[in-house]
């Protein structure tokens, strides 16, 4: 996939493109993309307009923690089809677009586009007064395929972004993988810790995420860890260490079958599954018993 800070594009070629942050690339989202491929001929090229960082890190200075982050949502859409994607700033140039410029400079003068497909809630231009209505007569005049893809439904509901932060924030990722589509995931560079864990022969890797990440509620997960192609059971620490006082919020694995030292290296979990609340005890050998006790969540073999 092309990734492209602009909406200039060199390419000559007939594209197809979808419009939106897809923050998760959860079922909603890949319903948008499969909807685009459809509309894709021989020739045509599959693009995507989105964003750097959520819109909202602009206008209110308030951003949502994001399921995924750019290099994660920028790989799932190159996995789902996505050969072009730009990846623009959200920035006082675009909150200051009027919808009507954002039609004819962003999407038929600089994208040159053959057709656009968007989600039924889709707004842009200035404070959003641009809808799908709007979207579809300034297109349709100029030649251009329009379509809103219908909400994704789930439980009667319709599956967005934020409802599945919802789910991260209360424990519940057997939910909120279902509406993604795939599996929640934490990357993260393994560093040096307390080494707590390993005095209490439970030695863990202490991962650094990256600034933004939306994490599940504080507690203990049974989870897998994949180092080097391969995943290895595990229980995943989310929270403050409350044991040995108030801390900052820290992401800690314990892998099961695995003795080695991987300090400096990138472990990615995922297949997060709630254990229990996060507990202070009153001292490290309750901590210590509580760990045996949870081991039992991941009885089962690590993966070949």
């Amino acid at each position: 996939m092309n990734v492209r800070g602009t909406w200039q594009r060199p390419d000559e070629r007939s594209m197809v493109l979808a419009i939106g942050f897809f923050d998760g690339f959860h079922r909603g989202h890949q319903a948008i993309v499969k909807q685009l491929l459809r509309l894709r001929r021989p020739g045509f090229r599959a693009g995507v307009l989105t964003f750097r960082d959520h819109p909202a890190a602009f206008l209110r200075a308030n951003a949502p923690a994001l399921i995924t982050t750019c290099e994660e949502r920028l790989n799932l859409l190159a996995q789902a089809g996505i050969e072009e994607c730009f990846c623009v700033p959200f920035d006082d140039r675009v909150a200051s677009m009027s919808p009507r410029s954002f039609i004819h400079e962003v999407l038929l003068q600089g994208l040159r586009v053959n057709a656009v497909v968007v989600g039924q809630t889709f707004r842009f231009g200035r404070e959003r007064a641009g809808d799908v209505s709007f979207a579809r007569e300034e297109l349709e005049r100029s030649g251009v395929a329009f379509v809103a893809v219908e909400n994704t439904m789930d439980r009667a509901q319709r599956i967005s972004s934020t409802r599945i932060r919802e789910y991260l924030a209360s424990g519940d990722l057997v939910t909120a993988d279902e509406l993604l589509g795939h599996a929640y995931a934490l990357r993260g560079r393994v560093v040096f810790g307390a080494g707590r864990g390993h005095d209490m022969g439970f030695p863990t890797a202490n991962l650094v995420v990256a600034g933004g990440k939306a994490l599940p509620k504080d507690g203990v997960y049974a989870a897998l860890a994949r180092h080097d192609g391969r995943d290895y059971a595990t229980l995943v620490s989310v929270g403050s260490n409350p044991t040995f006082g108030v801390g900052e919020r820290t992401v800690e694995a314990w892998l099961r079958d695995f003795d080695r030292s991987i300090y400096g290296e990138e472990l990615l979990l995922h297949q997060f599954r709630f254990v229990r609340d996060q507990q202070r005890f009153d001292s490290p050998q309750g901590l210590i018993e509580q760990m045996k006790s949870d081991k039992s969540a991941v009885a089962y073999p690590s993966y070949g």
